[in-house]
């Protein structure tokens, strides 16, 4: 009988992801916060190893991102960065799938208004770019976890952990947790300052995305041009392998009249 994996964490009560984790993308950054900023993939996203990753032609330029996923064990909540890996049930592999086109599609360019700190009856507005994760980082096949989960004992240092992504057979990243701007236990302890994390929960520490040697990289990898297989391998992690499927159709009518 054929075998089917499944994510190792079926339907976790959160997924978050770490933005511009990579020293990689320092030079790019325009300005960043001084911390991890972090969004939310809804689990419906999530698929297993060796599950198909379906695009539709109408999502544009959609690519890979290989990441570091964490599996919480045990209920956290205000924890200190020295004792946050104490809360983790294990690792695992990610591939972040990202539609950057889907992106600049819901970007807001606008003013926004905030109270004025010496008199919060008066506001000023300050313009702001502004998109939302909810399509480009949450459709349906675009979170791939595993193949499976290892265990915190088996990982003595997630901080230092070499990341490869191929796309049909070519290498597009080799990289390392070591260059991931914020440590593991410096994600988990801050997301959990503002979110409870509770067993099973998943938190993605942001993309390896250094290019190969051979310059080719994640941003050339348009699933839409290059449809796969992808491959996403961490040290000491193991392999996962999913094929790519493109699905040709337009968007339905979600218009009334």
């Amino acid at each position: 009988a054929d075998v089917r994996w499944y994510s190792p964490v079926r339907k976790p009560g959160k997924i978050c992801g770490v933005a511009m984790n990579n020293s990689a993308s320092n030079d790019r950054k325009i300005s960043a916060p001084d911390h991890p900023a972090f969004f939310l993939k809804p689990a419906s996203c999530l698929i297993g190893h060796q599950e198909s990753i379906r695009i539709r032609s109408y999502y544009g330029s959609v690519h890979p991102e290989p990441e570091l996923a964490v599996i919480i064990g045990r209920r956290m909540r205000d924890v200190a960065a020295a004792h946050a890996l104490e809360y983790v049930a294990g690792y695992s592999v990610m591939n972040d799938i990202t539609g950057n086109a889907m992106r600049a599609e819901d970007l807001f360019q606008y003013w926004a208004i905030y109270a004025q700190e010496d008199d919060p009856r008066k506001t000023n507005r300050i313009e702001q770019h502004l998109s939302y994760a909810g399509r480009y980082k949450g459709c349906d096949t675009f979170g791939v976890l595993g193949p499976w989960l290892v265990t915190r004992d088996e990982v003595p240092d997630p901080d230092d952990l070499a990341v490869y992504c191929s796309l049909a057979g070519e290498t597009i990243a080799e990289d390392s947790t070591r260059y991931y701007n914020y440590k593991v236990s410096e994600i988990l302890s801050y997301i959990s300052q503002f979110h409870t994390l509770s067993p099973g929960d998943v938190v993605s520490c942001g993309t390896a995305f250094k290019p190969s040697e051979n310059r080719m990289s994640i941003h050339n990898a348009n699933f839409q041009k290059l449809p796969g297989p992808v491959s996403v391998s961490i040290e000491g992690l193991g392999v996962q392998y999913n094929p790519v499927v493109v699905e040709e159709r337009g968007i339905g009518e979600w218009r009334l009249g």
